[in-house]
């Protein structure tokens, strides 16, 4: 079992930045392929980035590529979101999540999932 916690929320301005966190717990950290997705109302949960196990190897969805920056400090079993150049559509809630397999975007190939955090974008 993994427990994940996501912290680092709030309101922002548009052009703004927030970085979220997501601290891990239970398991190896580092046995895990970590995950942001986010999920606005009324909208499915979508993809936002993954990391490899080392955090050598990232991908994203083409909605935030160059402002989203997913990044993993194994030693402290946290896995973070700097999110810079916020749009309102950004507006969502925000989960991390860990998985066995890398380079997977559908929620379903996720294995443990936080919480969630919500980031609220102002125009």
């Amino acid at each position: 079992q993994v427990h994940l916690v996501e912290s680092g929320g709030g309101l922002v301005q548009a052009g703004g930045s927030l970085r979220l966190s997501c601290a891990a717990s239970g398991r190896t950290f580092s046995n895990y392929v970590m995950g942001w997705f986010r999920q606005a109302p009324g909208k499915e949960r979508e993809f936002i980035a993954g990391i490899s196990w080392t955090g050598s190897s990232t991908y994203y969805a083409d909605s935030v590529k160059g402002r989203f920056t997913i990044s993993r400090d194994n030693a402290k079993n946290t896995v973070y979101l700097q999110m810079n150049s916020l749009k309102p559509e950004d507006t969502a809630v925000y989960y991390c999540a860990a998985s066995s397999v890398f380079g997977v975007r559908a929620g379903h190939e996720y294995d443990y999932w936080g919480q969630g955090t919500q980031v609220t974008v102002s125009s």
